[in-house]
């Protein structure tokens, strides 16, 4: 070792605590028996936090070959308590996002369902976003975008529902063919809305944005098209589903359910899951959302007891049906209209012309994923708002009446 390595070691070690650990405390004596160059040794790099966009896992190893590792009861290399040295997977629970949630009981024949829904109300003349999220999803898959829009809009109201079959929708007696048609989520979803006034005491809904994700976005255009909300629905937004491609990728959906894990072993290895596979490319989002689409079975006997609460493979005879016609409708329904995708390919030939003839706005995220609103909450949550404040129809300044001006002596 040179003379200079040497000094350098030294004034190295001069700063630890007195009670070094052997290892270290011999180096100045093993220095002159044998010369070994330890800082010559690459130590592998300190994890930089939460990486959302990263699809490997968190607690990555690498070889500490050459190191010199300090005794057990010392923490010679330990990090700062606030730094984790592994992304964390423990779930974020909904009461971060929403200020209540809501069970609505309504009857339809011999069923009675009990819709679950979470709430944060609207202040004074704000806005209500109303929002439905795809097949196999749930409420909470838009708890991450929600946060985001009332940073920006802090007085504005979010109900977010659980469609029949997810999340903690219940249906009794149990069916074993659940009718999700869209006729039916259309009626869910206005009937959750008009219980939830109805529990709230408001005279009159408040200004509505319908905003849905996939199967969501063909139950919000089919309500906005059927006009049974009224001039309440100032305009509706759409997630990553446009009829063309929709239909396309169904042929192939059997396929990826298929390759889907069919259950976890813990919660943690379910969100782990959804995060490595960029299925939800935010950790913060797949924390709040993914818990919700799984539930513990007591008497599984696998090793895998955590199954996913919704059996989408059960649901084809409904796919075709979600999506036909829906770009006819979206361009017809009244109100504004905007269309949020992760990639201009998913474009079909309506919605091209109509975009052509600027009949509705589009956004394109194409470093996002098919959950937009769960990978990129801030973004999606800045055009939503703009989509907003632009129909916002409260915001209007309209001239002043003639005969108003004369009244009032002014000259025209």
């Amino acid at each position: 070792m040179s003379d200079l390595q040497r000094q350098f070691a030294k004034a190295k070690l001069a700063s630890y605590p007195a009670t070094m650990p052997p290892a270290a405390a011999a180096f100045d004596e093993a220095d002159e028996e044998e010369e070994v160059d330890y800082f010559n040794t690459e130590l592998p790099d300190a994890p930089q936090g939460d990486d959302d966009s990263s699809s490997a896992s968190s607690a990555s190893s690498a070889s500490s070959t050459g190191t010199i590792i300090p005794s057990s009861n010392q923490k010679l290399f330990a990090r700062p308590q606030g730094t984790p040295n592994k992304r964390s997977l423990d779930q974020i629970p909904w009461t971060t996002y929403f200020e209540r949630e809501l069970f609505l009981e309504s009857r339809t024949g011999d069923s009675t369902i009990i819709h679950h829904a979470y709430l944060t109300s609207p202040v004074g003349t704000a806005p209500l976003f109303i929002t439905h999220h795809g097949a196999g999803s749930s409420g909470l898959s838009f708890a991450a975008l929600t946060a985001e829009i009332r940073k920006r809009l802090p007085s504005a109201g979010i109900l977010s529902l659980d469609a029949r079959g997810h999340g903690s929708t219940k249906i009794s007696p149990e069916q074993e063919i659940l009718d999700l048609s869209l006729e039916t989520l259309s009626a869910d979803l206005l009937t959750v809305v008009e219980k939830t006034k109805i529990h709230m005491g408001w005279g009159t809904l408040p200004p509505l944005i319908l905003i849905g994700h996939s199967l969501g976005g063909a139950v919000i255009t089919d309500v906005a098209k059927g006009g049974k909300l009224g001039n309440a629905v100032l305009g509706y937004a759409v997630l990553d589903v446009v009829e063309g491609s929709a239909i396309d990728a169904l042929q192939s959906m059997q396929t990826y359910l298929s390759t889907r894990p069919l259950g976890f072993p813990s919660l943690e290895s379910g969100i782990e899951w959804h995060i490595r596979s960029r299925t939800i490319r935010n950790s913060v989002s797949a924390r709040t959302s993914v818990p919700a689409l799984l539930s513990f079975d007591e008497n599984a006997k696998s090793s895998r007891p955590w199954l996913w609460r919704t059996d989408l493979g059960s649901t084809q005879p409904f796919w075709e049906g979600w999506f036909i016609g829906l770009s006819k409708k979206f361009l017809e329904a009244r109100g504004g209209k905007l269309l949020l995708l992760a990639g201009t390919d998913r474009l079909d030939k309506e919605l091209t012309i109509g975009q052509m003839q600027g009949k509705y706005a589009l956004q394109v995220f194409p470093e996002a994923g098919h959950f937009i609103h769960e990978d990129l909450p801030e973004k999606t949550a800045m055009v939503i708002v703009d989509f907003y404040k632009r129909n916002d129809r409260s915001a209007m300044v309209l001239p002043p009446k003639v005969s108003d001006m004369l009244r009032a002596g002014k000259k025209v």
